[in-house]
């Protein structure tokens, strides 16, 4: 099937971007949305065209690299919920479709290239607070501390949280707060997590404010396109924690 792509192209950060149009011939339905997009830039790159710069990595949705918005939603999620873009399998179109690509657009993701965005407010939000210092040794030690079931699970839940960014890119004040709140939420629920739990609450909520995310005002649309699948739920635990370590 043949496609016609609006892709966002700027140059860097200093400049301003707009779309272009591209036409994808050819493209299989068996392809990954990515492998779409590699098989246009070998068509640029013969026709001496620079080709479109996006990220990835694993491409089994496990990174989180992938992050662009796809028709209006991040990773195209209205194609395929609960994946990542790198995911999305090229049967879900068809000959003749348009399709927009964007980069996230948040004032704490800058746009590097195209649709490459710089994520690193995340790992600054991580620094600020995401460490145990309890020794929990190696995999044979891991059942030496015990942990109720439900415990372990709802863990488990919030340590999928793969930081794409999706959540801020669907949110229409760019808030980070069900990326923190997952990984406030993960360590908060373990007894391992229990000693810097304090520290790590107003650490991680300070930075992100810092960083220039916005507030959560419920519209539940980070859930609704979160690759992860992960629950409006952490961010309740998250404010719960907070409220806590600030008396």
């Amino acid at each position: 099937m043949n496609l016609i792509l609006k892709v966002w192209r700027q140059k860097n950060g200093q400049v301003k971007g707009r779309f272009e149009t591209f036409e994808a011939k050819e493209v299989s339905p068996e392809m990954s949305f990515l492998e779409m997009i590699d098989l246009l830039n070998e068509t640029l790159t013969q026709q001496g065209i620079e080709p479109i710069a996006f990220d990835s990595d694993c491409r089994e949705g496990i990174c989180g690299m992938c992050s662009f918005v796809l028709n209006g939603v991040p990773h195209g999620a209205q194609y395929q919920p609960g994946s990542a873009v790198c995911q999305l399998p090229m049967r879900h179109f068809k000959d003749g479709d348009v399709l927009t690509l964007e980069p996230w657009r948040a004032k704490a993701f800058p746009v590097v290239k195209d649709l490459v965005c710089d994520r690193s407010a995340f790992d600054r939000v991580i620094a600020a607070g995401g460490f145990v210092s309890v020794n929990t040794g190696g995999c044979p030690d891991a059942n030496a501390i015990p942990v109720r079931k439900q415990d372990a699970e709802r863990a488990m839940d919030a340590a999928q949280c793969i930081g794409c960014g999706a959540c801020v890119a669907a949110c229409k004040n760019a808030s980070a707060m069900l990326f923190v709140a997952a990984k406030v939420s993960h360590l908060a629920t373990l007894p391992q997590g229990q000693i810097e739990a304090r520290e790590r609450v107003l650490n991680m909520v300070g930075q992100m404010d810092a960083e220039g995310f916005g507030n959560c005002t419920n519209m539940y649309e980070c859930q609704a396109v979160c690759p992860k699948e992960i629950s409006v739920d952490f961010i309740a635990q998250m404010n719960r924690e907070y409220l806590k370590a600030a008396r």
